[in-house]
């Protein structure tokens, strides 16, 4: 399995955003939450995830509010689950606690642990890396581009609604690598489900399969 464990950057000095992000997790991913995401304590939240694109997804989403530090632990859950996400356990939720941890420590605010697969999950954890340093490099003209087209409009279709030519979309795109983007996420994602496949739910435990 997949937790994703977020604390909010600076919780002491900014308003408290934990529940808006639970509720936009819950909102948009909760076919893919075996448990509803929510506060574990204080200002941070964590989520369950049966799947690498989910999971990406909401660590790329959170990590581009730059208001959270985000952890994702991949490794075995203990069955049956709790009643709340709080009540459950297992070592995708220690990993996910030792990810989050580094992250705060770390320039792009994300880590990735697994206890069982260290080495997997560094690897992995280089790869996300990359792509978030260039997410961070994308004008905000570049994220109008990469909401419009995620929305399902076509670029020139993106273009009239920016009142742009289609020349100059077609340069932010280009400049805000969206294509580099969609082509890495897809792997990264496979990725993330091979290493969890790697794991099994154990009611007595947690063991790799």
């Amino acid at each position: 399995m997949i937790v994703i464990t977020a604390d909010q950057i600076d919780g002491r000095n900014t308003p408290d955003v934990a529940g808006e992000a639970i509720a936009f997790v819950n909102g948009r991913f909760s076919e893919h939450l075996p448990l509803p995401a929510d506060r574990t304590a204080g200002d941070e939240i964590q989520a369950l995830v049966d799947a690498g694109r989910p999971a990406l997804d909401i660590a790329l989403a959170l990590t581009r509010s730059g208001r959270w530090s985000v952890g994702i632990g991949i490794g075995g859950v203990r069955e049956p689950l709790g009643r709340d996400i709080r009540e459950s356990t297992g070592d995708a939720f220690i990993s996910a606690r030792t990810a989050v941890e580094r992250a705060k420590k770390r320039a792009t605010r994300f880590a990735l642990a697994s206890t069982a697969a260290p080495a997997e999950a560094s690897d992995l954890e280089a790869l996300v890396d990359l792509l978030l340093i260039l997410r961070a490099r994308r004008s905000e003209q570049g994220w109008e581009m990469r909401d419009l087209i995620s929305r399902g409009l076509t670029q020139a279709n993106a273009a009239t609604e920016l009142g742009i030519t289609p020349q100059s979309a077609s340069k932010r795109v280009r400049t805000a690598d969206l294509r580099a983007e969609d082509a890495a996420i897809g792997p990264l994602a496979r990725l993330v489900d091979a290493l969890d496949a790697g794991f099994a739910v154990s009611a007595h435990g947690n063991e790799r399969a």
